[in-house]
């Protein structure tokens, strides 16, 4: 039992740091994000309203600053992601 515990360890750390990441299905975390980083639809996202008050040096406030990485933690993931997967494309070789 213990030699299986560590075996499943050492492979799940063997895949790297963000092995989580690639667990999550594409689909999903597209769909995720696009809710999270629109979200509220109207009158503007929060998402783009905090980055507009970054850029003007009007973000101030410790919940804009959280409501900043809250909207932008799914987009950011997804790009992550999208940034693994084009990697792991590219390392393939030609014939594959």
């Amino acid at each position: 039992e213990i030699a299986t515990h560590m075996k499943r360890r050492t492979q799940r750390s063997e895949v790297g740091l963000l092995f989580w990441l690639d667990k999550i299905p594409l689909t999903a975390l597209i769909v995720a994000a696009l809710a999270l980083g629109l979200a509220p639809f109207t009158p503007e996202p929060h998402l783009w309203q905090k980055l507009r008050m970054l850029a003007d040096g009007t973000l101030a406030r410790p919940i804009d600053f959280f409501d900043l990485l809250m909207h932008a933690s799914l987009p950011l993931l997804l790009i992550v992601k999208l940034l693994r997967l084009a990697l792991r494309l590219n390392a393939l070789p030609p014939d594959a």
